[in-house]
């Protein structure tokens, strides 16, 4: 079975619990605070990956990393990622739950990448246009590459759209390559 499938559905059970107690961003916030704390910590990722150290001594060193402060269904739902070997997707299990939880709620992310940063003012304005072509509410999350030279790019699920001028000369180039020959 693919990762992805893997993903997919562990993303979807822990979606319908966390829908069923009104916890949808609770849950997501929680799982992206586990994953971003196994990521930061090659020790931590390490020592779960480890096959001589028992899948409870895991579990019981995550729970207490957090001062019992996750969900149990949360917990639990990592508990059998580790349980099974898969810690691994748990990372993929987060962006699945990402898609899983905006399908269901009209939420979208866009990854924006641009030459500059962006103003809060830019943001809004790229949200509003993408939430009106897409019909949902999108979140914008930006980062800086100064190799666009200007514009930007949008990724939205597997949709790019670039807007970029580095990818404008790219075309024209192309374009005056193919003319001269």
């Amino acid at each position: 079975m693919s990762s992805s499938v893997i993903a997919k559905r562990y993303a979807k059970a822990i979606f319908d619990i966390a829908r069923s107690q009104n916890l949808v961003s609770e849950a997501e916030t929680q799982l992206k605070l586990i994953v971003d704390a196994i990521e930061k910590n090659a020790d931590f990722k390490t020592f779960l990956a480890s096959p001589s150290i028992l899948p409870g001594n895991k579990i019981q060193a995550l729970g207490n990393s957090f001062g019992g402060t996750l969900y149990p269904f949360v917990l639990n739902s990592v508990r059998v990622l580790i349980e099974r070997g898969r810690q691994n997707e748990l990372p993929a299990v987060v962006e699945a739950y990402l898609e899983v939880a905006g399908a269901a709620i009209g939420r979208a992310d866009a990854y924006v990448t641009s030459a500059q940063p962006l103003t809060l003012n830019e943001k809004d304005q790229l949200a509003k246009k993408f939430g009106a072509l897409l019909g949902k509410t999108i979140r914008v999350h930006d980062a800086v590459d100064s190799s666009l030279l200007g514009g930007l790019t949008v990724r939205i699920g597997d949709t790019l759209y670039d807007g970029s001028l580095r990818n404008k000369l790219d075309r024209l180039d192309k374009a005056l390559q193919s003319s001269a020959k």
